[in-house]
């Protein structure tokens, strides 16, 4: 499995249960790198509206 909004973040499992639960910590893995990285950086946030 891999999570295109991630690029790089995959994992597999030998059962889809087990595949399913491996990319979600997967996912939380990558997300407390990416905020790690952005530890004490100014960020913006720019909203659009369509």
């Amino acid at each position: 499995m891999s999570v295109p909004g991630l690029p790089g973040c995959w994992s597999q499992g030998k059962t889809e249960t087990e595949a399913i639960e491996n990319i979600r910590e997967a996912i939380c893995e990558y997300l407390a790198v990416v905020e790690e990285q952005l530890s004490g950086k100014d960020i913006r946030e720019i909203e659009i509206a369509i």
